[in-house]
């Protein structure tokens, strides 16, 4: 039987019977709903439709007890209910939401029906010691060793998708993490994360040492580790030039055997942000990989989970674009873009977001995807989606 069968009922249980005793003890977290409205290039196969839509009912919960000045114990969970056609239409979709990419399990669907089902999932779970220039950090937990805002060849450990915008705590790993620090602004890392492989289940393991430190008004960083198949040696910073932010992430992939399908790859992203004094935010970020086709990429899949540091994009390159303005103290609005420059394929994101009232958010965003067949942003079509938040 499950661990999450326990862990969150027990964790609940102390929450609500020793609240009064454990003044150090926090919750937080919000209810969403977000509704999409999906409409593919190509129609599916064995499917009377040219949309799908469907309907998320998110909830967070997080904890955390401060039991002592040295010791932090903390949980998150993250409860969905999904329904609508797009459930109903592709029954595989419950397995491909009820997957959990850590070494335990603790992702389960709790109830399902036709056209719907609820699934929760522990996503952090974690036990931190810090005393002195000592930090300890045991559990699923977030590995964040990313600079650069849309890709980030440094996140070894838990790579995320910039696609996946209504996952704001990003994932997180099963993962040993010890940090010393030497310096107000600078420290030494190592990180040892247990997981699984999907394909025969079997233990794998990575592992790397990370150096931080600042110098001449910059953040600078130097890694290295090994992975499944790779060794990995990389770096990056993050500075200004003229008030503007400018970062920068590179990382070097290389075969641990001659013979275990793994080619050697160079992955790299530079970035620069700039807010102007009308408030008007500019962004724009340009990815490198070497292993990337610098024709037809392929189409990529609409839900990909398959996102690592050294497959950020199927393309050799990737060029990214933002704006973002407030129109009003409560309204704010932002476009942002990518485009394949060897296969021409793009994609288009406008974005809106009106604040209700204390914790109270409305969203409209989409997602647009343009190019030919075969093409990294092409056959994806349109989607659109709208949110509601309250946090608490």
């Amino acid at each position: 039987m499950k661990v999450l069968k326990y862990i969150l009922p027990l964790f609940l249980l102390i929450s609500s019977s020793s609240f009064a005793q454990l003044q150090k003890l926090t919750l937080n977290g919000y209810v969403k709903d977000l509704y999409m409205y999906y409409k593919p290039d190509n129609p599916f196969p064995g499917i009377n439709a040219n949309h799908l839509s469907s309907n998320l009912i998110h909830n967070r919960l997080n904890f955390r007890w401060y039991a002592s000045d040295e010791f932090t114990i903390a949980l998150e969970a993250r409860n969905r209910l999904f329904c609508g056609q797009l459930i109903r239409e592709f029954p595989l979709y419950e397995k491909f939401v009820n997957t959990d990419p850590g070494y335990i399990d603790l992702a389960e669907t709790v109830a399902s029906g036709k056209g719907w089902f609820l699934h929760t999932m522990i996503d952090r779970a974690w036990v931190d010691f810090t005393k002195g220039n000592w930090q300890i950090t045991a559990g699923r937990q977030r590995v964040n060793w990313g600079i650069n805002l849309v890709w980030n060849p440094n996140d070894i450990f838990n790579t995320f998708s910039y696609f996946d915008f209504d996952y704001e705590e990003r994932p997180g790993s099963d993962a040993l993490k010890v940090r010393y620090y030497t310096g107000v602004t600078s420290s030494a890392e190592v990180v040892y994360k247990i997981g699984r492989n999907e394909i025969d289940n079997n233990t794998e393991s990575t592992y790397a040492v990370r150096y931080r430190f600042s110098k001449f008004s910059y953040d600078f960083q130097f890694l290295g580790g090994r992975m499944p198949e790779d060794f990995v040696l990389g770096g990056g910073w993050m500075g200004d030039i003229k008030g503007g932010g400018f970062r920068g992430e590179i990382s070097w992939f290389i075969p641990r055997e001659e013979d275990n399908g793994s080619k050697e790859a160079l992955v790299a992203t530079v970035s620069g942000d700039y807010t102007l004094k009308n408030s008007l935010y500019l962004h724009a970020a340009i990815l490198y990989n070497s292993l990337g086709a610098t024709g037809k990429a392929g189409t990529r899949e609409f839900f990909d989970q398959n996102i690592s540091a050294k497959m950020l994009s199927p393309a050799r390159w990737n060029l990214f674009g933002q704006l973002s303005y407030p129109f009003t103290p409560l309204f704010s609005g932002s476009f942002s873009g990518m485009l394949n420059p060897s296969d021409g394929s793009s994609y288009f994101g406008p974005s809106f977001t009106y604040s209700l009232g204390n914790n109270l958010e409305l969203m409209f965003t989409g997602q647009l995807f343009f190019g030919e067949e075969e093409t990294e942003y092409g056959e994806l079509g349109k989607a659109l989606y709208g949110r509601l938040k309250w946090a608490f």
